[in-house]
């Protein structure tokens, strides 16, 4: 499968791309723990069926030491014993950000308020901001059918 776009061969495409990157770069530099913003990716990139995205987020994740056990278990994330409360809540909050238009109330206080209990306010704004990055990131690449399957860790960082 070929892309319909090389984004990096368009001027303007590589420009915003450029800086989008910058953003995500910010966000792995943020103090939300490592290990959480690749289960939250992972589960993001999984509800919306971003190819491309499931294989970074998994490829990273493994390179950094992430189990297979525990990304075999994101997509059953409510059954699995493996994941922290403070996992969960992420989960769940990554979830209920990314179906916003399946739900007409959004995110409930209930999740918000979950979350809340588990991280600080700059984890929660990064986690936040991590939950809207990944549904942007997985809507260009699914556009554009971005394959999968060749991605290198640390390709993009």
């Amino acid at each position: 499968m070929d892309a319909r776009l090389n984004y990096f061969a368009d001027p303007t495409a590589a420009k915003v791309l450029k800086h989008f990157m910058s953003a995500g770069k910010a966000l792995k530099e943020s103090p939300l723990p490592a290990a959480t913003q690749e289960l939250v990716a992972l589960r993001v990139s999984q509800i919306n069926g971003c190819a491309a995205c499931i294989d970074m987020h998994t490829k990273e994740a493994t390179a950094a030491g992430e189990t297979s056990v525990r990304l075999n278990l994101v997509a059953a994330w409510r059954e699995a014993t493996v994941f922290t409360d403070a996992e969960r809540a992420a989960l769940e909050l990554a979830e209920a950000g990314t179906r916003v238009a399946d739900a007409a109330t959004g995110v409930s206080d209930e999740v918000w308020a979950y979350a809340a209990k588990h991280y600080a306010e700059e984890q929660l704004s990064a986690l936040v901001v991590l939950v809207s990055f990944m549904n942007a990131a997985n809507r260009l690449n699914i556009i554009t059918r971005q394959p999968a399957g060749h991605y290198e860790p640390g390709q993009f960082h």
